[in-house]
């Protein structure tokens, strides 16, 4: 049987029909228009699935979306950048298509995909932490995403890991995000450039076409003292935000995804040392977490989402 996945984004919505053992048969893209209102991206969804099928009846269909959802209801509670809110997506797609949509938070969904067939397949229990825009993270204990509640769990980013400290998105001070993201990245790396007009920085900013989350990486490797302490102060706050992670789930394995992760070792080997002093109980416990890269790229919403569908 297949299954048809969706990630539905502020610019695009993707979709891929995915069988069984996770592999993509054929997918396709169409715009998300919403600037056009939450019923012409119910429309978009439908004209993808409908682009799909291709005289295929699928065993599900799933989606993942950012924000805060219901998938009980089958309800987009909040998504700001879709401008939906309280608004019944799977009615609204089974009215147009006839398939009873299973809806999760995008995150989750991609975790979901990681877990079972990506960087921990055969894993006891995975979080994924993406470090983009924002801090986005999932978490899957024993196959099944933690959503909570009210839907909302896992949004690891807004925990507080400096009281009072650089405002967040959300409202809040201090959060992880403020602190992890490439965004968090790219302004201590302009606040290291404005303190230091001798670093290689500038240099490096001027090749690349400005500043991005490479940057402070990039001086490091030349020697540059300001950007290795960018490096280092980020990665600090970087391992603060995933000790929380593992203290709380002490999960098998916590897989990195996003912009700044694809600095791969550069960025895990520090973070393993100062994870290793942070950790509690790092002393005496045997079995650690293992941090490593996510391995399905930007197909792993797609994934996920089918096995969403796919699961009772």
């Amino acid at each position: 049987m297949n299954y048809l996945g969706i990630d539905l984004g502020g610019t695009n919505i993707k979709g891929g029909v995915v069988n069984e053992a996770g592999e993509i048969l054929r997918e396709a893209s169409r715009p998300t228009h919403v600037e056009q209102g939450p019923d012409a991206i119910a429309d978009g969804i439908a004209a993808l699935i409908r682009e799909l099928e291709q005289g295929e009846r699928f065993a599900g269909v799933g989606l993942g979306c950012p924000g805060t959802v219901d998938d009980e209801a089958g309800e987009v509670l909040c998504a700001f950048n879709l401008g939906l809110i309280h608004y019944n997506l799977r009615d609204a797609v089974r009215d147009r298509t006839g398939y009873e949509l299973r809806i999760g938070n995008d995150a989750n969904v991609a975790a979901l995909a990681e877990a079972k067939f990506g960087v921990g397949r055969g894993a006891h229990s995975v979080v994924v932490i993406t470090l983009g825009t924002g801090v986005g993270c999932g978490v899957v204990l024993e196959g099944k995403m933690l959503v909570g509640y009210t839907g909302a769990a896992s949004e690891l980013g807004h925990m507080v890991i400096a009281e009072d400290g650089a405002p967040c998105t959300c409202g809040r001070k201090g959060c992880f995000e403020a602190y992890s993201s490439a965004t968090a990245l790219i302004r201590m790396t302009k606040e290291a450039m404005d303190a230091h007009p001798e670093s290689a920085l500038h240099e490096i900013a001027r090749e690349n076409g400005g500043v991005d989350g490479r940057t402070a990486f990039d001086a490091k490797l030349r020697g540059d003292a300001a950007g290795t302490e960018v490096v280092r102060n980020y990665v600090k706050y970087l391992a603060c935000g995933v000790t929380n992670v593992i203290n709380i789930f002490f999960p098998e394995i916590i897989a990195f995804s996003g912009g700044v992760a694809k600095q791969g070792e550069a960025l895990l080997e520090p973070l393993r040392e100062e994870v290793d002093r942070q950790e509690f109980g790092h002393k005496y416990v045997k079995k650690r977490t293992r941090l490593a890269e996510c391995t399905l790229g930007y197909r792993s919403g797609v994934i996920g989402a089918a096995l969403l569908a796919n699961q009772n």
